[in-house]
Order: C-alpha cells, then structure tokens, then sequence
C-alpha cells in the first residue's frame, strides 16, 4: 500500500499490552545473549550459503555416527541447528515488523514536523499584530535556522505541508 497521510491513535492500554507481548516474547527467548564487536568479529556466521553446508554437515554425521568422537555432542549440534533455524523464521518477522514501525515512525514524525513548519509560519504572522508572540516565534525560529541549515537548497525555506 503506497504510503498516505497517517491518521491514527495509540492508547495508553494498547502501547502497554505491545510491551508486555515483547515483554513476554523476551521472557520465550531467555537464552538470548548480547555480544560485543569483539565477540560477534570471532564467530563464524552461518548465513544462507553456509546452510546447507550446516545441513549436509548434520546429515552426514547422522548417517555416519561411528566416524563421531565420543566426546562429540551430536544431540547439542542438533539442537543448535534446530534453534538457529527457529530463531532465523521470528528473526525475519521481527525484523519486517522493525521496518515498517521505522518507516511509520519516519512518516509520522515528518508529517508532525510540516504541521510544526506550518505553526511557525502562523506564529510568525501573527507575532506582528500579537502582543506576546514575538518570543515565541524567536524560539519557533532557532529550530527552523538550524533545520533549513541542513536543507538542500532547492528546498531551502520551503515548508512541507501535510
């Protein structure tokens, strides 16, 4: 669906079930761990192309179980090729559910900022013929120069609308 003006409410009680479902997705994933660069530079990284190299690596020793030292843990390998599989399946649906809250979040928050631009420009007029306005219009003013320092200049001084 291509991207509309957003016209929506979150209540305090749905904000707050949200957390308690990450919450309760978190509590699930009790296992998981937070590595440093240092520690993620050190692993290997098992991505799509190392699959099946995983996959065949697993069928192999369990078709071939003698060629196994005792001291290899077969279980545990399974395991963690079940776990890695499972978590790559919520991983990707976490990850499109990440995306479209960020691109909601960039849209909303551009669509309040050309609301704010729009104020400011009311402020502004109206600072002229308001007594009590003019201050308020200064400190509107130090964000739009710091923004429009920023803008491109073909875009420079041009407010969006929403």
């Amino acid at each position: 669906m291509p991207y509309q003006n957003i016209s929506a409410t979150l209540s305090d009680e749905d904000k707050e079930a949200i957390k308690a479902a990450i919450k309760t997705i978190e509590e699930k994933l009790s296992f998981l761990v937070n590595l440093s660069v240092e520690e993620r530079r050190k692993l290997f990284k098992m991505g799509d192309k190392s699959l099946g190299f995983v996959q065949n690596s697993l069928n192999i020793a369990q078709s071939n179980p003698d060629i196994l030292p005792n001291s290899f843990d077969f279980n545990e390998f399974v395991q963690d090729y079940k776990l890695a599989l499972a978590l790559q399946e919520i991983f990707l649906e976490l990850r499109q559910l990440e995306e479209k809250v960020d691109d909601t979040l960039l849209a909303v928050g551009s669509e309040a900022m050309g609301s704010s631009l729009q104020v400011y420009e009311y402020v502004k007029t109206a600072a002229k013929r308001t007594p009590g306005l003019k201050a308020a219009a200064e400190e509107l003013g130090e964000r739009f120069k710091a923004m429009k320092a920023k803008t491109p200049k073909s875009d420079a001084g041009s407010a969006p609308t929403s």
